[in-house]
């Protein structure tokens, strides 16, 4: 071997040796971060596994609206949480809901603010109607236009309650306009009778670039949509900006528990309204 190659091999190997090892933490924060990811895998695997053997349990019907929810909640925040409560025995919007033969069948279609007045507007149609919501944090427009069939299911529907609106406060409102058009046009097919819940007030955060008028302008531009289609609509801006103080989160797109009654009170209001009366009555 030549001394060139000798002394070339000999430093090869030094720096190896000084290199870590790829798969060693370098420093404590590292390790500590380390640690709490093994742990909190842990952790899910678990719930994983309760969860799974729980849902083994249950009804067909049970089973396969968990199966629905797996696959569109999102491993983000929705599908872990639901899996959490689930397990917890709380009640949340996604439930599983055993229809009652001689109810009409509601379906509320909508982001987060849906789904903090799902359980409220329930509880108010008890005896009235069978109140289902969508299987996902709805979003924008963008996202009802891809996941409505998937949404809608294979039932038959006698009124869906919608909303588009916070999700789609930066979509240009040309875009935002056309795309409603096409879900508003789709759910009228189903033959359900349809109603539009105008969107909730929003803060100003100029920090994101979020302003109070774009939901202003969106609705303008919904209401339009729904009077030419001749929908009606549950004027849920209205309603409850008089209140925002008092039951607004502060800076905050969401509501207190108790403005989430407050909407769902109304919700159920105009449900009602649209509903054909019970027989005999």
């Amino acid at each position: 071997m030549s001394p060139l190659l000798s002394l070339s091999l000999l430093c090869a190997l030094c720096l190896a040796a000084a290199e870590p090892a790829k798969l060693e933490p370098t420093n404590a924060a590292e390790a500590a971060a380390k640690e709490t990811a093994a742990k909190k895998a842990a952790q899910d695997a678990a719930i994983d596994a309760k969860y799974f053997a729980l849902v083994a349990k249950l009804s067909p019907a049970e089973q396969a609206w968990e199966k629905v929810l797996q696959e569109n909640l999102g491993n983000g925040f929705y599908l872990p949480a639901h899996k959490r409560d689930k397990l917890a025995g709380r009640s949340t919007a996604w439930d599983f809901v055993q229809d009652d033969p001689k109810l009409p069948r509601v379906l509320l279609i909508g982001d987060s603010v849906s789904r903090g007045y799902t359980l409220p507007t329930r509880k108010a149609l008890v005896g009235v109607a069978n109140v289902h919501r969508a299987p996902a944090n709805c979003g924008p427009t963008a996202s009802g236009l891809k996941n409505l069939d998937v949404w809608l299911g294979d039932g038959k529907w006698d009124l869906i309650h919608f909303n588009f609106g916070i999700h789609d406060r930066g979509t240009p409102l040309k875009d935002y306009s056309a795309r409603l058009e096409q879900i508003a046009e789709r759910l009228q097919k189903t033959g359900a009778k349809v109603i539009w819940a105008t969107t909730t007030p929003i803060p100003d955060v100029p920090a994101q670039k979020q302003t109070a008028a774009s939901i202003v302008e969106r609705n303008a531009a919904a209401l339009a949509i729904m009077q030419r289609r001749q929908i009606p609509v549950d004027d849920l801006f209205a309603a409850i900006t008089p209140q925002l103080a008092k039951l607004q989160n502060p800076n905050d797109v969401h509501f207190t528990a108790e403005g989430y009654d407050f909407l769902g009170g109304q919700v159920a209001a105009a449900i009602r309204q649209a509903l054909p009366a019970p027989a005999g009555k």
